[in-house]
């Protein structure tokens, strides 16, 4: 990547700004590293299944090559929520988010089904984000009104790109055409839409990657994710790696999406987010903020905590060991606490992925230690340049943001 000025902060800010006594509300949980208050809960759902793995996927999805046992799939998730009901007894969802995979590949009777176990079962907040991932190849011309009269609020379609040879390169079942299409039909029936597109594709020209940004915005839609594409571990793009724009090009196409997206009213309000105003995804929002999230379905993670910690657990990774144990209601695959140590570094690999950083209390408040322990840290993040810091406010800088590693890593237990 391109290197950018330092931005230069006080480094006497920082100290002053995590030397404050912990006040006798929270003295408890300083000590003890338990939670005097639990942070805001949402729900994830996984759904394992599409029609092609994608060469650049290292999400938990499988070819449905001998169909797809959805009655099956949707009998073992209830009985998931089932057995993790004591875990959050009493607790409100404030967001549900059903991913993939290819969710869209649900019938809109399954997606209705589901939604009325929910809420018979868990208190869901009036106006809950309730979002559905889409994939354009997916989707017929009465789908997405069907999916909204079940209770989805929010769509999210997996475009990648409107150009049809990058498309073909990215593994993707759709085209350009498609892709058009599927957005006209979900903002016909959706006021709140996210368009997923990724950059820096194979041989894509800075040009191409304009096009496909611009496009995106053109359509009007709430929320743009724009990814720049890495070659993931146990991807078929890892084992035969295509050919990539350079680290200048990629730079470039950044920017390029940065300030194109500015100026069609985006805010970037985080990493690989843009937002309209009161727009922004608000079950993402509460991963970033080190909130609590159920996992459901084959291969979901979950973090909950409790006054007593943190801990979380991954259920039965392959569908086939998922839905066989439905009888014994025994999805966990995984389940660990997050040790004192572990949490600072859990914190901020969320929290400093939004521009605005985070309020000071809510360190405290979400990881049950003061931050006092972080001076170190912060005093030299903010001496390089990469995080801003005072009384009102943690955030990365602009060179912190183009440099999330390198921040990160000041963060992580010695």
């Amino acid at each position: 990547m391109k290197r950018r000025t330092l931005i230069p902060i006080a480094a006497a800010t920082a100290a002053s700004a995590v030397s404050t006594a912990p006040t006798a509300s929270t003295t408890s949980a300083t000590t003890s590293g338990g939670l005097t208050t639990l942070p805001p809960l949402s729900l994830y759902i996984h759904y394992p299944w599409c029609v092609r793995k994608c060469p650049y996927c290292d999400f938990n999805s499988h070819e449905a090559r001998s169909g797809i046992p959805e009655a099956a799939y949707l009998a073992a998730l209830i009985r998931d929520l089932e057995s993790a009901l004591p875990q959050i007894w009493g607790r409100h969802i404030v967001s549900v988010f059903i991913g993939g995979g290819t969710p869209s590949l649900l019938s809109a009777q399954a997606v209705d089904a589901l939604l009325a176990a929910l809420r018979a079962r868990l208190p869901l907040l009036a106006d809950a984000e309730i979002t559905l991932e889409a994939n354009p190849g997916t989707v017929e011309a009465d789908k997405f009104a069907a999916f909204r009269a079940t209770g989805i609020n929010r769509l999210s379609l997996g475009i990648q790109s409107f150009d049809d040879r990058h498309l073909a390169a990215l593994g993707r079942i759709h085209s350009g055409d498609e892709a058009r299409r599927a957005i006209e039909l979900a903002l016909r029936h959706f006021d709140n839409v996210n368009l997923d597109l990724m950059y820096a594709l194979p041989q894509q020209t800075l040009a191409e990657a304009r096009r496909d940004i611009e496009s995106a915005a053109g359509y009007g839609g709430t929320h743009l994710s724009a990814y720049h594409l890495t070659l993931e571990p146990n991807t078929a793009f890892h084992h035969a790696p295509p050919p990539l724009p350079d680290d200048d090009l990629a730079a470039d196409m950044q920017e390029m999406v940065e300030s194109t997206l500015a100026a069609q009213g985006f805010e970037h309000y985080e990493t690989s987010a843009y937002a309209r105003a009161g727009r922004r995804c608000a079950h993402n929002l509460n991963y970033w903020t080190y909130g609590d999230y159920l996992g459901i379905g084959a291969g979901a993670h979950g973090k909950i905590s409790s006054p007593g910690g943190i801990v979380r657990e991954a259920r039965r990774r392959h569908p086939r060991d998922y839905l066989a144990a439905v009888g014994s209601a025994d999805f966990i695959q995984e389940r660990h606490a997050v040790g004192l140590a572990e949490r600072p570094f859990e914190f901020m690999m969320n929290a400093l992925r939004l521009a605005a950083g985070f309020a000071p209390p809510l360190f405290e408040a979400h990881t049950g230690l003061p931050l006092a322990t972080q001076t170190d840290a912060l005093l030299a993040a903010s001496r390089q340049g990469l995080l801003t810091v005072d009384h009102e406010r943690i955030a990365p800088t602009p060179h912190g943001q183009r440099f999330l590693n390198d921040l990160l890593t000041l963060f992580l237990p010695a």
